[in-house]
């Protein structure tokens, strides 16, 4: 059964591998330029907690918002056409969980300045990329790239692409969008940048405050023919950080 005609465009890139150790399932937890307008943000919650003797204060972050519906649905039909098409174990519940391992674990290595372990992680073009913009950074901003696995507080799927280059290879990407809480920053290191703040401390503490910040990740594979079935980064923005 042919595929359908979705979206074709010449992808040159050179295609390396994703570490699979992101999950047990060998990163499955197994191309548009951008995400949904900004109200393509979705409802979520997660609660944090400080306890000194009896005293416990819980602390919710809420991120609101109305998805594009179009995007939405489009979405949901290259998710499914993935699946018919491509890759019949795919799940986006999976994936999604994969990606935000890996979101976590090279925004680490991105901090640290570590663009050599990126190798297999990142596609090779970008790395170099990545190492230019980061020396740019001061140190502040080099330590608010980093997003540890529970200070993601919300993570979504932005757009999902199919190509085609002109030798008829195959590929996929996804592009995941994440909300996640950073040190603070020098406010007046994000002028014009709408940041949320949250208070994380017990009673008589002095309140930690983080900020709420977002990154895209784009994730491509290639399904052509006796190629090894990995997931690789090829666009990595930190807004107001790392565009």
């Amino acid at each position: 059964m042919a595929l359908p005609l979705l979206r074709c465009c010449s992808c040159n890139r050179p295609v390396s591998i994703l570490i699979r150790y992101f999950t047990s399932k060998s990163f499955s937890a197994n191309r548009s330029r951008r995400l949904a307008p900004v109200a393509s943000v979705v409802c979520d919650a997660r609660q944090y907690s400080s306890e000194r003797g009896r005293h416990k204060q819980n602390q919710k972050v809420v991120v609101i918002g109305v998805p594009n519906p179009f995007i939405w649905f489009r979405t949901r039909i290259y998710l499914f056409l993935i699946r018919a098409y491509f890759d019949k174990e795919f799940g986006i519940e999976e994936f999604t969980e994969g990606a935000k391992q890996a979101f976590s674990h090279v925004s680490r290595l991105l901090s640290q300045c570590k663009f050599e372990a990126l190798e297999g992680l990142v596609a090779k073009d970008l790395i170099g990329k990545l190492e230019e913009k980061c020396a740019q950074l001061p140190l502040s901003h080099q330590r608010a790239l980093s997003a540890e696995s529970d200070a993601i507080m919300y993570t979504t799927t932005g757009d999902v692409g199919i190509y085609y280059d002109d030798s008829g290879r195959k590929y996929v990407s996804i592009l995941m969008r994440f909300w996640y809480l950073s040190a603070r920053l020098p406010d007046e290191s994000m002028e014009g940048a709408k940041i949320f703040q949250v208070d994380i401390g017990g009673e008589g503490e002095r309140p930690e405050t983080k900020r709420l910040l977002t990154a895209n990740y784009e994730f491509q594979r290639e399904f052509t023919q006796g190629v090894t079935p990995d997931w690789i980064i090829t666009r990595i923005e930190h807004s107001k950080l790392l565009d």
